[in-house]
């Protein structure tokens, strides 16, 4: 087995956060109407894509009756949900060889690109504690160790860019000032990796158009100029986009 393949098969036979573990079983007993025949995965979800990927995603959680139904990261909430929006964009970036994010079996392929997610069980409410996200924070860190190449990192929403600082924190990578998190904010991190801001692409924010398909479009420009020089110098300076 590969060391990521190691790492995942860890992540899936984690029982750390009995909350959570309790919950992820309670959706896939009671269901969605829509999904009544299906057998729901209800374990913890590791991440997906390409594992000499150089742009890493961070997302929350899997959706309860999205990955953590499907047992893939932002796949299977729907037609035009989260999980289409981010796979329409990253294959307008040429990092999806699809636009869409449906089924495990859709043969959905990322190209330089990984997806993982700071907590890796459906939360009630989508909400982890904060000791939720501390405890599952370890399968983030070794997920990244077995992807050697990455250079950029774009967070999804406020709660993955505050667990990737706090990953970096464990690793003795200290940030000052503290970057703030503003969507399409980019930093410069002292490793060289680059740290991206975006809004998360939930149904909540894609609806009301607090995120439009052109403002993520946006990211991954910036994310692919920042793949030419990463790993390159060091420091923390950032350059603002819009408020939260």
């Amino acid at each position: 087995m590969s060391r990521l393949s190691v790492v995942q098969a860890a992540i899936i036979g984690c029982e750390l956060c009995p909350r959570l573990r309790g919950y992820c079983a309670e959706v896939a007993r009671d269901k969605r109407r829509a999904y009544r025949d299906d057998i729901y995965w209800a374990k913890p979800v590791p991440g997906f894509g390409d594992p000499t990927a150089r742009l890493l995603l961070v997302g929350l959680a899997p959706a309860a009756h999205g990955a953590n139904r499907t047992g893939r990261v932002f796949t299977g909430d729907g037609i035009g949900g989260s999980g289409d929006f981010l796979m329409g964009a990253l294959h307008r970036a040429g990092f999806a060889n699809i636009p869409t994010s449906r089924d495990p079996n859709d043969g959905l392929l990322l190209r330089d690109a990984f997806i993982a997610a700071a907590v890796r069980c459906a939360p009630p409410d989508n909400r982890p504690t904060p000791e939720e996200i501390a405890r599952c924070l370890p399968h983030l860190q070794a997920e990244i160790e077995a992807l050697p190449h990455v250079g950029v990192v774009v967070a999804l929403g406020k709660i993955a860019f505050d667990a990737y600082l706090q990953l970096l924190r464990r690793r003795d990578i200290v940030i000052r000032p503290r970057p703030p998190f503003v969507h399409a904010a980019h930093y410069r991190l002292p490793n060289g990796q680059t740290l991206i801001g975006c809004y998360h692409p939930s149904r909540q924010n894609t609806n009301t158009g607090k995120l439009t398909a052109q403002m993520l479009d946006a990211v991954f420009r910036h994310a692919r100029t920042a793949l030419r020089g990463s790993k390159g110098s060091k420091g923390s300076s950032g350059s603002r986009g819009s408020g939260f």
